[in-house]
């Protein structure tokens, strides 16, 4: 494990990459105020989260929402990791909250940052997992089966899908693909999905074509017959 940095500096490198855009963005600041919560766990607000979601999407499938609720957290927590890790600095998520409310976007947080500086990929991989699949997206998981079933190649897809969605936003620097590449190649994301011509294509489906109005995006599985 690299000894941590000054807090300075991981506050700089979460200021730089939220400049990509709102999934990027991890606030640092107001945190004091009402509605936040620790993030981890959230079994509560997660079944909230999902309600809402079935209203908003017009979809009475629990398992249809649930399944975009998982995406879109997994985008919030890869996106901004991911992009500063990139640039050798790897956010500690442990202390994460979230702020959510219905009918509003999710917002998250860090109260007190705290991160390590990395050196290459591989170092950068390795705790990028950790803070987000180990640290998150597995108790996302578990939180989420108490009240639905989701199938893992489901869950895992759409968390590989989240992250080779970061590629999508900016100028993609050679370190960052090279950073979700190696991800990707990490249980429990092997096998998911591959990079093709155009572009990460999944091996599943996030089921957004269930919902009314809605489609198969375009690294979805069932478009190759994957």
């Amino acid at each position: 494990m690299p000894p941590e940095i000054a807090s300075a500096d991981v506050v700089r490198a979460l200021r730089d990459v939220a400049r990509l855009g709102p999934y990027f963005e991890i606030v640092v600041e107001g945190l004091d105020g009402p509605g936040w919560r620790p993030l981890a766990g959230d079994a509560e607000r997660l079944r909230t989260l999902t309600r809402d979601y079935c209203e908003r999407l017009g979809t009475v499938e629990r398992r249809v929402a649930a399944s975009l609720v998982f995406q879109g957290l997994a985008a919030r927590l890869w996106s901004p990791v991911v992009a500063a890790g990139a640039g050798g600095v790897v956010p500690d998520l442990s202390g994460l909250r979230w702020r959510w409310a219905p009918g509003e976007s999710i917002t998250l947080g860090l109260a007190e940052p705290r991160g390590w500086r990395v050196e290459g990929v591989a170092e950068a991989a390795s705790l990028a997992h950790a803070v987000v699949v180990d640290g998150h997206l597995r108790r996302f998981r578990e939180a989420l089966l108490s009240f639905v079933s989701l199938a893992d190649g489901l869950v895992w897809g759409n968390a590989a899908s989240a992250l080779a969605g970061s590629l999508n936003v900016g100028a993609v620097e050679p370190e960052r693909a090279a950073l979700v590449r190696e991800l990707l190649g990490r249980a429990p994301l092997a096998g998911t999905g591959s990079f093709g011509a155009d572009g990460f294509v999944r091996r599943s489906c996030c089921l957004y074509y269930r919902v009314p109005g809605g489609g198969m995006c375009g690294d979805c599985g069932l478009l190759t017959g994957s």
